[in-house]
């Protein structure tokens, strides 16, 4: 089945279909991860978004049980090299494309991915559609038209509370489109957990009495959830903070500090990032299109505690008075490396600390 992809450019590829049989639009970005593609697709941070793999081959190894970090995924697409129609793994129970095709998702092969990724790399990311071979000729004037959404984060958050029973540290989630590895991690750890919806207010939280706070990963601009952002400068002084990709940003901005939307963002399984205080490098496993602009950081009360190798761009704050720090990368990789799992435990060693005080 023949099918096109088609930038806001106007540059378009021809290609093969696989998946759903329906015709997106969003935000087309890259992601360089050489494996993990089910945990890519499923992540909500790729809400609204084309992903194009770089590794020339997506979907040998199949779809299984374990590897979900959400059950509802709402990317908009799947660019790859090379479609695997046969899945060879002993976890595997569906092929990516019948997996694609339950979650009504399109997915184009055959494109010539390098050529696509130095675009996006040259122009920065921009709206494309993928599109069956029969809307070709109105697919472009209706892409120009298309809108992207500014509510990414309430269409992925969770609508109601949920807990997740444990034994340990009392904490509360706030879900801004979570990825379920950060729930594993913090179950390894015997946390006790209640997750809720991302315009949760201050005062809801503090009253579940928590011993800390997450906040977790997810699509868009940070600065279209103001009310997370007012709900953080309430709560930190209060209760221990740790902050995940979208978490840190929202952090960042409920202390002083600004946002901007990279070029093409950080999308990826090898990302060197460099803890300033001890020269260590971690490699890390990052989803995000903005960052922190260090020069707005209030030194007042944020320090700069890691930084991109490649690029130089902040990837984790500590505040100077509050018992609170957080991450642009993801320590509980999934896919990924696991060199920062052990933010994790300072997560807990901070909230025992804390205690010790009261």
């Amino acid at each position: 089945m023949k099918r096109w992809l088609i930038l806001e450019d106007g540059t378009y590829f021809e290609g093969e279909g696989f998946g759903a049989a329906t015709n997106v639009s969003g935000e087309i970005v890259f992601t360089t991860s050489m494996t993990g593609y089910q945990e890519t697709t499923t992540d909500q941070s790729f809400n609204g978004q084309i992903i194009t793999f770089t590794y020339p081959m997506v979907g040998n190894y199949g779809i299984n049980r374990d590897d979900y970090e959400s059950i509802a995924p709402t990317c908009k697409g799947v660019v790859v090299k090379e479609h695997a129609r046969r899945a060879s793994n002993w976890r595997n129970q569906i092929t990516l494309d019948e997996f694609l095709k339950r979650k009504d998702i399109p997915g184009i092969a055959g494109i010539d991915t390098r050529a696509l990724t130095r675009k996006i790399r040259q122009h920065g990311t921009m709206k494309a559609s993928i599109v069956s071979e029969e809307d070709f000729t109105h697919a472009y004037d209706q892409l120009k038209a298309v809108v992207l959404p500014t509510n990414q984060v309430e269409q992925v958050s969770t609508s109601k509370p949920y807990p997740s029973p444990g034994i340990g540290h009392n904490v509360v989630v706030i879900d801004f489109g979570l990825k379920h590895s950060i729930l594993r991690e913090l179950s390894r750890r015997n946390c006790n957990l209640t997750v809720l919806p991302y315009n949760t207010p201050a005062e809801t939280i503090l009253e579940l009495a928590p011993d800390g706070v997450m906040l977790t990963n997810g699509p868009g601009d940070p600065k279209d959830v103001p009310e997370a952002i007012e709900m953080i400068q309430k709560i930190q002084g209060k209760v221990p903070i740790f902050g995940i990709c979208l978490g840190h940003q929202l952090f960042a901005l409920a202390n002083g500090a600004d946002t901007y939307k990279l070029k093409f963002g950080h999308r990826g399984l090898n990302h060197p990032v460099r803890e300033i205080a001890t020269g260590r490098i971690d490699f890390t496993s990052q989803n995000h299109g903005y960052a922190v602009d260090g020069d707005s950081i209030d030194p007042e009360r944020l320090l700069v505690t890691h930084v991109e190798v490649n690029d130089g761009t902040i990837e984790g704050v500590r505040h100077k008075k509050y018992p609170a720090f957080t991450v642009q990368f993801h320590p509980d990789a999934a896919p990924g490396p696991h060199d920062a799992l052990h933010l994790f435990d300072e997560f807990i060693e901070m909230m025992d600390a804390t205690k010790e005080k009261r």
